[in-house]
């Protein structure tokens, strides 16, 4: 399935569809089934080539949910698009009994910004479903993983951390080919750190796997540029080409439309150079 996506040579765009009260941007507004199958619906016309769907706030200061909450958040929202759409569904948690709820709903991808650290049965789930799995560098733990962390070396300790992490899944028999690498824009960087992530994704490429970024109207632009969370978009937008020009596969964003538009012309003006003269 990853490979069949990834084979166009464009980036993919991932969709975020949060069923939570609490997520920092769109909490609230799709925590019904229907709600959050309109705004599915919504982002499959605008061109999303998978939805990432959580039912656990990831923000600064959110309430962490049992598993039992989780799903009943997210297991109606999956059974719901399924129905109606054919778009490959990631279900973004860190709990192995939710991930595995939410695969026998319907969905095909595990994103787990833990990197099969907070559930140690989360690895032999994936490697039994043999699904496309995003492993995502989090320095600390929640509450505190939003800290600006003290690194001597940012992209080589991040590198090591892929290392060691991919090796953890192989041993567990998940399938390299599944393997997706998140750099983790905004848990324990600041906002230089996430500069200096975005300048230099290129340098992770030597793992060969499918690089997912995440920059979707996060903090760090905030408190780079000084515009609220409603004003986002068109950096937003700057920083997801920026993250493409430098090897992202893979850009996780709540405006699909507005992002894909953009990777588009980034796309033309790319390729074909001589039309645009």
């Amino acid at each position: 399935m990853l490979g069949n996506l990834l084979a166009s040579k464009r980036p993919l765009v991932m969709g975020i569809l949060n069923v939570t009260p609490d997520s920092f941007s769109d909490g609230g507004q799709y925590r019904n089934p229907d709600d959050a199958l309109r705004q599915a619906e919504r982002m499959i016309e605008a061109g999303a080539d998978v939805l990432d769907i959580g039912g656990e706030s990831s923000r600064p200061g959110a309430t962490l949910v049992d598993q039992a909450t989780e799903r009943q958040r997210v297991v109606p929202a999956i059974r719901a698009i399924r129905r109606r759409f054919d778009i490959p569904l990631s279900i973004d948690t860190v709990k192995s009994s939710v991930a595995e709820a939410a695969l026998e709903a319907g969905a095909n991808w595990i994103n787990d910004i833990s990197a099969l650290r907070h559930d140690l049965q989360m690895a032999p789930l994936a490697a039994r479903a043999d699904c496309p799995l995003v492993l995502m560098h989090r320095a600390g733990t929640p509450p505190n993983n939003y800290l600006d962390f003290h690194y001597d070396d940012l992209l080589a300790e991040i590198e090591a951390f892929f290392q060691e992490r991919i090796a953890v899944a192989v041993a567990a028999g998940i399938r390299k080919e599944n393997v997706v690498l998140d750099p983790g824009i905004g848990f324990g960087k600041s906002a230089v750190h996430n500069c200096q992530l975005l300048r230099s994704l290129s340098v992770f490429k030597k793992f060969n796997r499918p690089l997912l970024v995440g920059t979707s109207r996060k903090s760090f632009i905030g408190k780079l540029l000084g515009v609220p969370l409603e004003r986002r978009l068109p950096s937003t937008i700057a920083s997801n080409l920026i993250a493409v020009q430098n090897g992202a596969d893979i850009v996780r964003v709540h405006d699909v439309a507005e992002v894909r538009q953009a990777l588009m012309l980034l796309r033309y003006l790319s390729e074909t150079p001589k039309r645009c003269c």
